[in-house]
């Protein structure tokens, strides 16, 4: 028996046990909406998803095609329209997650208006759009299910039992829009124990997955961008530890850790590390300092020296304070900061990169590999990267090794239209289409994302709009470009009263007041030409 007719049964005893008083609960519409609250706190959505996220973990590690993705989203409504159209389209949410980025809550969501992706944020902001993310796809279940019963009732009235029971199947094995999300928490604005209080509050919101970066949180900087600056690994490790705590304290028990190495493009340091024997955390983490060889007679006032067998080592140290990190190394270190992150208790590894490209992805995971055999990455297909630009450099660059000939391309100009239907642009093209498939098979890319898809789309729809509407076109741009589009694509909020919830609202009035119930859905709804 389904949890439905379970929940008709029990609810049906309880009437019987109050009598007359319980007179006008509809035992059926009780489980009608109990199936459209099926979660009922956050810990229970981040521990439904988190056993997803580790099962599509053990998948992945079996068969590398069967990789997760996930779009970055800055509201509710975006989230939830992106997995009403992924179930609409696909069948199914099967390894699509949804990416929380911070860059987004950082230009979008804070009090203080646009700000740049620095921790600059309020760090509550962060939880609150968990909790805003969830509350949305709960409602697209709701929704889904409401029409699904107004679809049964229809079937019963006609007398169809073959409908109502195909519907009723539906009703009894409806997939959820519950994801996992793969949620920012920067730097972990602060010290460990900032990291863990913030920690804990995405977690009861719902996030089954943390990404923590190895940043300094006081000088933290998007990953595209110039500045950055790495802590020393104990540091980092023990956010990690918060983070993990976090979890156990909150009985989630499988919850993931991704731990992102900034390395790649960090040519400084705020801190030398502490070491306190050769070969140790700390010695490796200074080995990569640029430093020169000095006497003590060489030393200047307030200079810091570093003793390394036996030579005195002055690390090269900025205006700033900062000291910086030997050209070349960054590889080297990114490699080392993601071992040293999974045998701490991270579960997996975001790197940085300055482009998408899978040989070099390739050549950091292989090397990490070597230590952690299972080791994999959630991988960021960003926008900051000029796709068409790189891979048409990465194809003619490809072409010159071969020794074809390539005089009719000028590789400064590759992004120029003149070039795109030739056979350069369309091979570059079709690496594209492939980097997802081709990065989880030979880099170890467990998890694609893009993080900020959803602010240029946003930008892009709302410009197309703007250039018609307030020109000659008027109301013809929104009807071509809008309303037609979402009419004959079947976008679900063309009905935007019923996206809303007034359908929900009126079958509760219904339940609630029976035929007295005063509803919005009559003939007179406007919402009745959208067919």
């Amino acid at each position: 028996m389904s949890a439905y007719q379970n929940d008709i049964k029990a609810v049906a005893a309880l009437k019987e046990k109050f009598g007359s008083s319980w007179s006008a609960i509809n035992p059926e519409s009780v489980a009608r909406m109990r199936a459209q609250n099926r979660f009922k706190t956050g810990l229970e959505i981040a521990q439904y998803t988190a056993d997803i996220m580790r099962k599509d973990m053990e998948e992945y590690d079996a068969d590398s095609s069967v990789y997760t993705q996930s779009l970055g989203c800055w509201h509710g409504f975006i989230g939830q329209q992106k997995l009403i159209s992924i179930k609409k389209h696909l069948k199914t949410t099967n390894k699509r997650y949804l990416y929380l980025s911070g860059w987004m809550v950082a230009a979008l969501r804070s009090d203080f208006g646009p700000l740049p992706d620095q921790s600059m944020h309020e760090k509550t902001a962060v939880s609150d759009l968990i909790e805003e993310l969830y509350t949305f796809l709960r409602q697209a279940d709701s929704r889904e299910l409401d029409l699904l019963f107004t679809a049964l009732d229809a079937a019963r009235a006609a007398g169809d039992q073959a409908k109502a029971a195909e519907i009723q199947n539906q009703i009894d094995n409806h997939e959820t829009h519950i994801v996992p999300i793969i949620a920012d928490i920067d730097a972990g604005f602060g010290n460990p124990e900032a990291t863990y209080l913030l920690a804990k509050r995405m977690i009861e919101a719902g996030a089954c997955c943390i990404q923590i970066e190895n940043q300094v949180s006081d000088e933290k900087q998007c990953g595209h961008q110039d500045g950055k600056v790495t802590v020393p690994h104990a540091d980092f490790l023990a956010k990690i530890a918060a983070v993990r705590y976090a979890f156990l304290e909150l009985g989630i028990d499988n919850g993931v850790i991704v731990a992102r190495t900034d390395s790649l493009g960090a040519g400084l340091t705020k801190q030398i590390a502490v070491t306190n024997e050769p070969g140790d955390l700390g010695d490796l983490y200074n080995s990569f300092l640029d430093c020169e060889e000095v006497s003590a007679a060489d030393l200047g006032n307030g200079d810091v020296v570093i003793n390394r067998g036996g030579k005195l080592l002055r690390p090269k140290r900025l205006p700033s304070n900062l000291f910086q990190f030997r050209a070349g190394t960054g590889e080297a270190r990114c490699v080392l900061d993601c071992i040293t992150s999974l045998q701490n208790g991270a579960d997996l590894l975001w790197i940085e990169t300055e482009k998408p490209h899978v040989g070099q992805i390739a050549a950091m995971v292989n090397e990490i590999r070597k230590t952690i055999p299972n080791a994999k990455l959630v991988y960021n297909n960003s926008p900051s990267f000029n796709w068409t630009l790189n891979f048409r450099q990465q194809v003619f660059d490809a072409m010159v090794a071969e020794g074809k000939d390539v005089s009719a391309y000028d590789r400064a100009k590759l992004m120029s239209v003149e070039y795109d239907e030739t056979e350069l642009a369309q091979v570059a093209d079709e690496k594209i289409r492939t980097f997802q498939r081709d990065g989880s098979a030979q880099a170890g890319i467990f998890h694609h994302l893009i993080t900020l898809p959803t602010y240029h789309t946003a930008a892009l729809s709302t410009d197309n709009l703007a250039k018609g509407y307030f020109a000659d076109q008027g109301m013809l741009a929104y009807v071509k470009g809008v309303q037609r589009q979402e009419l004959r694509q079947g976008i679900a909020c063309v009905k935007h009263q019923n996206m809303a919830g007034s359908d929900i609202g009126d079958n509760h009035k219904e339940y609630f007041a029976g035929e007295a119930a005063l509803k919005a859905s009559g003939k007179d709804n406007t919402m009745n030409q959208f067919h």
